[in-house]
């Protein structure tokens, strides 16, 4: 009969190592705080506190409220974090202050390297792409402020063999007509370089046709392109993709019939970008409208069914082609793991007063006013409403109500250059239930014999 052992391996005895530097870390953090207690280490702690709680209110008195209380809130925003920094030097709090910053930024980095070594990878099924031999790339000149031409992606292009169609500025294209088109006169890969919304259009046609898509990251955030490893800074590293390239299966958003590679936005960001201003003055636009969308008279309260259960009484949602890691993407921060898990993220988020704006500062992901979740279907209406605003990927759109979110697992062949310098693994979320279990728990078992 066979019989078991216990082992460790290389990357489980890491990982152990480092979730009990990050429990020894965090433990240094709490002694610090006690040994200073009598020399004000609970008003560091309080402090900075009331300092993330001034600034959170202010932020939500500027974005949401116009006049004296919007200059309140900038105030706010700006002397909170400085008051903080006086006090520490005033009181000579400043050495106690840094000690635990870094206790508790070590802490973070050792759990985050425990968690990533711990959870095996799934490995990305990948093929290696045969060379077109009738590629077709649609770019647009206007994209990133003007990378196609600043990078000489049109002549790179054709000098691998590509046929490029050539947007102009001053006319409005159909770019899936187009796309379309070039499947019919025999084009064997169609590609983008433009921003996500263009990528979606021709992606849908690429998927509908099962042609390898190429992305070429040309826009102005590239999200898309980012979350493909693909380098954001040198877009023509992404056409050696045509001569040494391989071939990724990656999911693809479905939103009422239109294709979405990033994101689907309702409410208070799709509202602001149907403004023909938008574009010229972002900032300035959204804080316009911001207090009538949130406040005023331009409330708009989104209810969905999210895998069948409810989600009322939203001010925005966020449905993403998969989802993001973090909900840093209300900052245009985020990431997303992996584009092949076959799941929606769902991002909703309700918040009404200086008070919530204060709860969602302090307690993230775990405020009333945030839900993250994962789903298959996403469904929303506005009631008494039959059409609402809906960004796709950045664009302005109306649908009819209800508006159905779904995803196509897979659907979607994205072929990539083998050398990509942005494929990283995002930090996991800390969870320290788990760093307990890795540090202290029993190793596995195993069979031998």
């Amino acid at each position: 009969m066979g019989a078991t052992r216990e082992t460790d391996t290389g990357a489980s005895g890491a990982a152990r190592l480092l979730a009990r530097l990050a429990l020894l870390a965090a433990v240094g953090a709490l002694a610090v705080l006690a040994l200073a207690l009598g020399e004000g280490g609970l008003l560091v702690v309080g402090a900075g506190l009331l300092g993330l709680v001034l600034c959170a209110v202010g932020v939500w008195w500027f974005v949401a409220h116009r006049g004296p209380l919007r200059l309140i809130g900038a105030l706010l925003v700006v002397l909170a974090p400085a008051g903080i920094v006086v006090l520490f030097a005033h009181d000579g709090l400043w050495l106690t202050a840094l000690i635990l910053c870094l206790c508790w930024a070590l802490a973070l980095f050792c759990a985050r390297a425990a968690l990533r070594r711990s959870r095996p990878e799934r490995p990305r099924e990948t093929i290696v792409a045969a060379r077109p031999r009738r590629p077709v790339l649609i770019m647009n000149p206007k994209s990133g402020g003007g990378k196609v031409g600043r990078f000489g992606l049109v002549e790179r292009a054709e000098e691998l063999g590509a046929r490029v169609i050539l947007l102009d500025p001053s006319a409005p294209a159909d770019v899936a007509a187009l796309a379309r088109e070039a499947v019919a006169d025999g084009a064997d890969l169609l590609g983008v370089a433009g921003g996500d919304g263009t990528q979606a259009l021709v992606a849908a046609v690429a998927a509908e046709h099962g042609l390898p898509f190429l992305v070429v990251s040309a826009g102005t955030r590239n999200h898309f392109a980012m979350d493909l490893g693909l380098d954001r800074d040198d877009p023509a590293r992404c056409l050696d993709a045509l001569t040494d390239g391989e071939e990724l299966r990656v999911d693809l958003g479905d939103v009422s019939g239109r294709a979405f590679v990033n994101t689907v936005s309702f409410g208070v960001y799709a509202d602001v970008v149907q403004r023909p201003e938008y574009r010229d003055d972002k900032a300035g636009t959204a804080l316009s409208l911001m207090p009538d969308l949130l406040l005023g008279d331009g409330v708009r309260r989104l209810d969905s069914l999210v895998d069948g259960e409810p989600l009322d009484d939203q001010q925005a949602l966020l449905v993403s082609n998969n989802p993001y890691f973090s909900p840093d993407e209300l900052s245009g921060a985020g990431r997303r793991p992996r584009l092949d898990d076959g799941e929606l993220g769902v991002l909703g988020i309700r918040v009404e007063d200086a008070g919530q704006a204060a709860e969602l500062a302090v307690r993230g992901s775990q405020s009333s006013g945030l839900t993250v979740l994962s789903a298959h279907r996403v469904e929303v209406t506005v009631t008494g409403q039959a059409e609402i605003p809906v960004a796709v990927d950045g664009e302005a759109l109306r649908m009819p109500t209800p508006v159905v979110c779904t995803l196509r697992a897979g659907a979607l062949r994205v072929q990539v250059p083998r050398d990509r310098p942005g494929v990283v693994a995002p930090p996991p979320a800390v969870d320290w239930r788990r760093i307990l279990h890795l540090a202290f728990g029993r190793p596995r078992r195993t069979a031998t014999g």
